[in-house]
């Protein structure tokens, strides 16, 4: 079995849908690895209406592969060879006003055809796979959860950064909901710090530490007191899990895919009422001990090492 992975999002992107990229690279054994390069929008331009549609269909035909996976939900519209598409979230056509005028124009194009093309879709969450029942009516029977893992990296034991603060991890984008995590942390009286690469939408935040790498990161999460997460939509939410596994209590939205991460080991506020995010933070810091035992517990369910055995199986379905 001839197996090729796109990596052009690694071009893209160093958030959590490139931790999903190079986890998959780092444990399966892929036969080709097919990428775009450019991070400008001219080269984003290039990539969605080119390289996508058909330069990368003929590479998958003309490389001989069995299975082309393409790790988002940016892939060939058509293709002989058969596809695994994974689905990390919906946002751009749940909350189009929070993308760009090309990602939101061209995925109203794109991901319908894309997950029609795939033979299997992964979805990152089960409140993923019921988006993608929802909104493009993809068969249940044509979807396989895979949740997503934690690096090693993070784990309660190392460094830990100094100082009282609430932590907020993230791209800063609007969905993200950075002005109402302010607000809460403010009246919960202690600092909001946020790390997360520049995003767009005009989002900016006070605290904000850049984009760290993954030690770092580890070491702010195990400093702080809580994550603060009230994302408006995710997919997944990889902080909520990465937090649980550095012992960090954590505060995140209810009613969606962090819901789901957090598995009852989290503090579950309403992300539109800052009163509501206010008063779990303050419920989070008196359960200190509770909830860094209960997240810790909880953050074994994600690994890495079973993300790639379970989409190696995925690619030995699509190919059967």
């Amino acid at each position: 079995m001839r197996v090729g992975i796109d990596v052009s999002p690694l071009a893209q992107t160093r958030a959590g849908t490139a931790r999903y990229v190079q986890a998959l690279l780092e444990r399966n054994a892929y036969d080709e690895r097919l990428g775009f390069p450019g991070t400008t929008r001219l080269a984003t331009v290039v990539r969605d209406a080119w390289w996508y549609p058909v330069a990368l269909p003929r590479e998958a035909r003309r490389r001989r592969l069995d299975v082309l996976h393409c790790p988002t939900f940016r892939a060939p519209f058509s293709t002989r060879t058969p596809l695994v598409v994974t689905v990390h979230d919906l946002a751009v056509l749940r909350h189009p006003g929070t993308f760009n005028l090309w990602t939101r124009h061209y995925s109203r194009l794109a991901v319908p055809r894309v997950v029609r093309a795939a033979r299997v879709v992964i979805a990152v969450s089960e409140f993923t796979k019921r988006e993608l029942v929802e909104l493009l009516g993809v068969p249940e029977e044509r979807v396989r959860v895979i949740r997503n893992g934690v690096d090693g990296r993070f784990a309660p034991e190392g460094p830990a950064a100094g100082g009282e603060y609430v932590l907020a991890v993230g791209t800063l984008e609007p969905r993200k909901n950075l002005a109402r995590a302010q607000a809460a942390a403010a009246r919960a009286g202690l600092p909001l710090k946020v790390a997360g690469a520049a995003g767009w939408g005009g989002v900016a935040a006070n605290g904000w530490v850049g984009r760290p790498g993954d030690d770092e990161l580890a070491a702010l999460y195990r400093g702080a007191r809580c994550l603060l997460y009230p994302s408006l939509y995710e997919g997944f939410g990889l902080p909520v899990a990465e937090a649980m596994a550095c012992g960090t209590p954590v505060v995140t939205s209810r009613g969606g895919a962090t819901e789901e991460v957090a598995g009852g080991a989290a503090v579950l506020v309403d992300p539109l009422d800052v009163a509501s995010i206010a008063a779990g933070l303050e419920e989070a810091l008196r359960r200190r001990d509770e909830l860094r035992a209960a997240g810790l517990e909880r953050a074994r369910a994600f690994s890495w090492d079973a993300v790639a055995e379970a989409t190696w199986r995925v690619y030995e379905e699509a190919c059967s």
